[in-house]
């Protein structure tokens, strides 16, 4: 079995595996001290239980605004839990920043899904795009994949 092939076994049915949380877990710890680049913690609460869930994604920039992208598309737990509670979510490096999720409308998603697919490189196995295909490629696949801009919180 071949890279790409495990990468998305630890995915199968959009959940992750025992490997694949294990991993999560190591790499939680990691990016909570700020030493992963473009990663962060999103924490949100769980849409059933109330109870806090936490989950590593790449943070990508553009033009000075931050996205969030599903890999694994729509059916996942964060992007639910984010859809319950309004957008209201907390990100974690460094430090704890209470943030409001926007989903980004699907005509505006290709660039940021190609910016995505240049540093987060563990999501290239799950996507249906590679991160050097034709922008009319990343256009064709935007609807699978929610993004979310993240704004701070008003207080």
């Amino acid at each position: 079995m071949g890279f790409y092939e495990r990468a998305r076994a630890r995915y199968a049915g959009g959940r992750p595996n025992e490997e694949a949380l294990g991993m999560q877990r190591r790499f939680m710890r990691i990016v909570e001290r700020g030493l992963a680049p473009f990663s962060v913690v999103l924490e949100t609460r769980g849409r059933t239980s109330g109870q806090p869930r936490r989950v590593p994604l790449v943070m990508v920039r553009r033009r000075g605004i931050r996205y969030l992208v599903s890999m694994l598309g729509p059916d996942v737990g964060w992007v639910r839990n984010v859809h319950a509670a309004g957008g209201r979510a907390a990100i974690i490096r460094r430090h704890r920043e209470e943030v409001v999720l926007t989903e980004v409308p699907v005509a505006e998603r290709a660039p940021i899904l190609r910016r995505y697919l240049l540093v987060a490189l563990g999501a290239r196995p799950h996507m249906k795009v590679r991160w050097n295909s034709p922008r009319r490629d990343f256009e064709w696949v935007a609807a699978e994949y929610p993004v979310f801009r993240v704004d701070r919180a008003a207080h």
